[in-house]
């Protein structure tokens, strides 16, 4: 028992490393020039990277002896940092002043000897470098004469890392994806709602309450069942990613996951998957594991200590899994495109998220009395649940349509089915639509009515892009807007015909470029200009994203236009080459396929296993900045194209 315990705990343990950040702090040092010569002060500048475009500016300035200079809240002789670029994120921070003095006019007067810092957030992009200037009055101790001195700054960030040997690569920072993160808490949540779950929860609370000695023995035995019912969740897929990285590295597991989230046979299954679990939501017919599996489990929890706890766990999950079967699934899938450790930290966010109400209930069991009673409004969110399915399930389908180029989901297609979805889900909230299982409504609450408006506003929202509206907002989940026969910026599926695989691959807000790597660094070295290397799929929702939110604004599209080449490498595309294109990994393996060539070139060259990622290159294949993944920052994302076209000269 005491072996099971220290194993799960030495589990998780492995994996928090994983779940906090995949990102160190990195400090830069800065270069601040005495503009007149001789001051009575030295500065240093520092910055520290705090992550998502967040710098931390630190300026030191060393006071020489018999000198002293004043806070920012002094009136006259405040120091004054002015900032020539990045964006200011809140006020200005300092040290407490380290000596107090009374003033000519009587009043106490704070001032810093030795040594004061100040400091600064700024918002920027890796590579940018800052600029600016510090205006401050050091003053004598004994005369308080004052000598005012300006001072030139600059620090870039990144800079360690912006050039790099050709085909070294690049270090990839990528930012966790808190998209899927924030999704999986949301389906955490969700899942206990669900008839197959919430009518568990307060027996199994009131279980650890009055099966106890103690109310502290109660709490520990409950919270150990939250911990088992969050180690079932993870640990079998922490198990296939650590097997195949320890087996064949890391190119095994990305290609088993490129797989799963690309290849058309499990994104049929899954969409077939998704239509049945609808159904069996609708009530067309109940799913349920084999039964002697359940009773094996069950009987596992009628034993004593942990090990009955462990098969306690074990008996939610299985019975649970009716209703949260397709909902683990989708939290998998949706975060593959992160890297491959992302699908163990957003499944974890998921399983924490749904065992985290057992153990609050059994701390709190007062809480109880707020919950409501089971009844028929379990089966209404089970039919909601089942409209979401449907829409969901859409998405996998999609993916397959996609890297195969069926053309079965064009946008405006795919745009329709999710209309009339939730229109018939508005229908059904007000009543309107009822299915066998569920009461009569008798009156229209305001819970439901709310929550119906809530979804005719986004049936509203959708329809304009049935003519070509982009949907910022959903635009991770449709088909790109080249799937779309009419489009506001009107058509460009032949603009870039005449490249190599640009029969089938297109470019959003009708961008010239190219597919193939080689022949887009020919290009660069005849008309001498950098390369914008994209590296995208079509499953790719955070990559539909960029482009919609950062690649449609003018500036950003000005630039890809008249001063980069752009090459889109699609990592997930299946379409085959050509013998003459074959492609052979470090590993000595032929890549036979669009998508696996442009894999393989992506973690090879630029160290990127994860989608979007940007990375700007010389004709001479050089690294002009360190690579860029998802951040919706326009101005990040100009100050880093900016800050390519100037590496390169």
């Amino acid at each position: 028992m005491k072996n099971l315990f220290k194993t799960l705990v030495l589990s998780i343990a492995l994996m928090l490393p994983f779940a906090v950040s995949a990102q160190d702090a990195e400090v830069f040092e800065g270069k601040v020039v005495d503009v007149q010569g001789g001051a009575p002060v030295e500065w240093t500048l520092t910055a520290t990277e705090k992550g998502e475009g967040l710098y931390e500016l630190n300026f030191t300035g060393d006071i020489a002896e018999g000198y002293h200079g004043y806070p920012l809240s002094d009136m006259f002789s405040a120091p004054v940092f002015e900032f020539t670029n990045g964006e200011l994120e809140g006020e200005m921070r300092e040290t407490e002043p380290t000596h107090e003095s009374v003033d000519e006019f009587g009043d106490v007067v704070n001032h810093y000897i030795g040594k004061m810092v100040f400091i600064q957030d700024v918002k920027a992009s890796a590579g940018t470098k800052l600029t600016g200037m510090i205006n401050t009055n050091i003053c004598t101790n004994e005369t308080n004469q004052c000598q005012q001195s300006s001072f030139d700054f600059e620090i870039s960030l990144g800079e360690r890392e912006a050039v790099v040997a050709a085909g070294e690569g690049t270090e990839q920072n990528l930012p966790l994806d808190w998209g899927s993160l924030i999704s999986a808490i949301i389906w955490g949540f969700a899942a206990l709602l669900t008839p197959c779950v919430f009518p568990m929860v307060p027996m199994t609370v009131s279980f650890f309450i009055k099966g106890s000695g103690s109310k502290a023995q109660g709490r520990f035995r409950a919270t150990m069942y939250g911990l088992f019912i969050i180690a079932l969740y993870v640990l079998p897929i922490a198990a296939l990613i650590l097997i195949t990285r320890f087996t064949g590295g890391d190119s095994v597991t990305e290609d088993i996951f490129n797989w799963l989230s690309t290849h058309w046979i499990p994104n049929i299954i899954f969409f077939v998957i998704f239509m049945i679990f609808a159904a069996s939501f609708f009530g067309a017919f109940e799913i349920t594991l084999p039964s002697s599996l359940v009773n094996k489990s069950d009987a596992g929890a009628e034993k004593g200590g942990l090990i009955g706890i462990f098969f306690m766990a074990l008996t939610l999950v299985l019975v649970s899994f009716s209703c949260t079967g397709p909902i683990v699934g989708s939290v998998i899938i949706e975060s593959m495109n992160g890297g491959i450790w992302m699908p163990i930290i957003t499944m974890a966010a998921f399983a924490t998220a749904f065992a985290l109400p057992f153990t609050l209930l059994a701390w709190f069991p007062s809480m109880l009395k707020n919950m409501p009673k089971s009844g028929g409004w379990l089966n209404s969110v089970k039919v909601v649940l089942g409209f979401i399915e449907v829409a969901l399930g859409l998405k996998f389908l999609m993916t397959a349509d996609q890297t195969y180029h069926w053309g079965i989901l064009d946008r405006e297609i795919y745009l329709a089915i999710w209309i009339v979805v939730f229109s018939l889900l508005g229908l059904y909230l007000l009543g309107k639509l009822r299915f066998a299982h569920d009461d009569k409504m008798e009156t229209l609450s305001v819970k439901r009515l709310a929550m119906a408006i809530v979804v005719f506003s986004f049936v509203v929202y959708m329809i304009p892009g049935m003519f070509g509206a982009p949907l910022n907002g959903i635009s991770g989940y449709l088909p790109p807007m080249t799937s779309q026969d009419f489009r506001v910026e009107g058509d460009n599926s032949n603009l870039n015909a005449s490249v190599k695989y640009g029969d089938k691959l297109h470019l959003p807000h009708n961008l010239k470029g190219y597919f193939d790597l080689e022949e887009a660094i020919e290009v660069a070295k005849k008309e001498n200009k950098p390369i914008f290397v994209d590296i995208t799929g079509h499953a790719c929702n955070n990559c539909r994203e960029m482009e919609t939110r950062v690649w449609s604004d003018p500036r950003v599209k000005q630039i890809l236009m008249d001063d980069y080449i752009i090459c889109a490498l699609y990592v997930d595309d299946r379409t085959d080459l050509k013998t003459e294109d074959y492609y052979t990994n470090k590993n000595g393996i032929v890549m036979t396929t669009l998508g696996r060539k442009n894999n393989a070139i992506a973690v090879e060259r630029f160290n990127v296993n994860a989608q979007p990622g940007y990375v700007l290159m010389s004709p001479d294949q050089e690294i002009l900045m360190p690579v860029r993944g998802y951040d919706a920052s326009i101005e990040g994302f100009i100050a880093f194209l900016e800050g390519g076209k100037a590496a390169m000269k």
